[in-house]
């Protein structure tokens, strides 16, 4: 019998060390000031049930996604899965569910952000329909990075 797949919860702080090493690991996410704990408390708590982790039956943290939004877009984070599962659809279960979450709050569209160097992610954002925004430019004001 084929080990059951993981499931999802919504993200809590609770969950902040394994998820941060699960970024720390993934090839593609960029981690600064904005994610230490406080700030992941905050945002956390300024969009409740919106942020997914995918846990295999015994409890571990396999996948994780920031999700938000600021009352018209929503916002995609940090989409990371283990390598370890990798392949199977998780990472697109993540999205669709963080989607789903925000659509019944009324949010219709949601953005990522993602570093033009990162091939992979872009080819799988692609693969799920996402599109490049040739039109848009991101401007960022403050210190350090991200």
């Amino acid at each position: 019998m084929p080990p059951a797949a993981p499931s999802l919860r919504p993200l809590t702080i609770a969950d902040y060390d394994p998820v941060r090493r699960l970024w720390e690991a993934s090839e593609g996410v960029g981690l600064s000031e904005s994610d230490s704990c406080e700030a992941i408390t905050r945002y956390l708590a300024r969009n409740p049930g919106l942020s997914q982790v995918a846990l295999t039956p015994p409890g571990e943290i396999v996948g994780a996604v920031l999700c938000g939004h600021d009352g018209r877009r929503g916002y995609l984070h940090h989409l990371a899965v283990n390598r370890s599962h990798r392949g199977q659809g998780l990472g697109c279960k993540l999205v669709q569910e963080c989607l789903r979450r925000l659509h019944t709050e009324g949010i219709t569209k949601c953005n990522i952000f993602l570093f033009a160097s990162n091939e992979a992610g872009r080819a799988f954002w692609v693969h799920e329909g996402w599109a490049l925004r040739g039109d848009l430019l991101v401007l960022q004001h403050g210190t350090g990075g991200g």
